[in-house]
């Protein structure tokens, strides 16, 4: 008798949807805490000696839920910019292929990457924005200026309107996705091709893990700079004017030098292995999920 062959069902938009909203989610809880140390260092270093004192300091003087500090933003909020990232890199992927079973060489999973971070962009900026600014806050209780990101949100929007308030940012945060997705994507599955290379079984967990990691670093070596002047330009007073990118770059070398360009650098990457792997291996196995149901 003819053995049967099973079928794997194309996931949805939905399946997409609802499993980068899941590595979304588990990005943050894994990673928050070192995320705090990181932006504390980039908005603020001359108060720390490096990753470890910002941690202890923190600590010492907030309790240590003050890691979590805006956690409560990016939880939902990243949930939904991974799961609009993921979406429009699968989609991106489908029009770039001649048939559905194509293997794209790294340079179109590159291209993919940069498209899909120009769409999250929209939301990962005012997301990004509040967490910025709950994370830069030290002390708690009523001494606090925010004390959560709705209140934030209607204090930037009150402050500021919409485009200059709630999307402060929105130009460097398109600037630093597009080369960061590039080096994400592309991370990931030169990696995980290695890995899987003469396997014909899908990548198991510790090698989604493994891929998942290097994909993090390589955001974040691609783009580092570039967030740098994000997160300064989302935590000062006034709303920046014109192609800022530039201008604040030059200001941030003439203080600090061009090691001022990678404060924060450290954690940013120590965070990103068990970050990125939790969020590509949960993405994976919603996936495949959806594809077995």
């Amino acid at each position: 008798m003819a053995s049967k062959t099973i079928e794997k069902k194309k996931p949805s938009a939905a399946a997409d949807f609802v499993a980068g909203n899941m590595g979304g989610m588990a990005q943050v809880v894994v990673g928050q805490p070192i995320d705090t140390i990181k932006v504390r260092l980039q908005l603020d270093h001359t108060r720390f000696k490096g990753a470890w004192d910002c941690g202890m300091q923190t600590i010492r003087n907030e309790g240590f839920l003050a890691l979590y500090k805006g956690m409560a933003s990016p939880l939902f909020g990243i949930g939904a910019v991974n799961a609009l990232l993921f979406a429009a890199n699968t989609n991106i992927k489908k029009l770039m292929q001649s048939h559905p079973d194509e293997v794209l060489p790294i340079s179109k999973i590159a291209l993919a990457g940069a498209a899909a971070g120009i769409v999250q962009s929209v939301l990962a900026s005012p997301v990004e924005l509040l967490k910025i600014k709950l994370q830069a806050q030290y002390g708690s209780g009523s001494g606090a200026k925010f004390h959560g990101p709705i209140g934030c949100a209607r204090y930037l929007i009150q402050k500021d309107g919409i485009a200059h308030g709630l999307f402060r940012g929105l130009y460097a945060t398109i600037l630093r996705e597009i080369p960061a997705y590039a080096g994400f994507y592309s991370g990931f599955e030169i990696t995980k091709r290695y890995l899987t290379h003469g396997q014909e079984e899908p990548a198991n967990i510790m090698q989604l893990m493994a891929s998942g990691s290097v994909a993090g670093m390589a955001y974040w070596l691609s783009s580092y700079p570039l967030d740098i002047v994000k997160s300064v330009v989302q935590n000062q007073e006034k709303p920046p004017r014109g192609l800022y990118v530039t201008q604040v770059m030059k200001e941030i070398v003439a203080k600090d030098g061009v090691a001022g360009l990678y404060r924060g650098v450290a954690p940013a990457v120590v965070r990103s292995i068990p970050a990125a792997g939790a969020t590509f291996t949960t993405f994976e196995l919603c996936m495949r999920m959806f594809e077995s149901a």
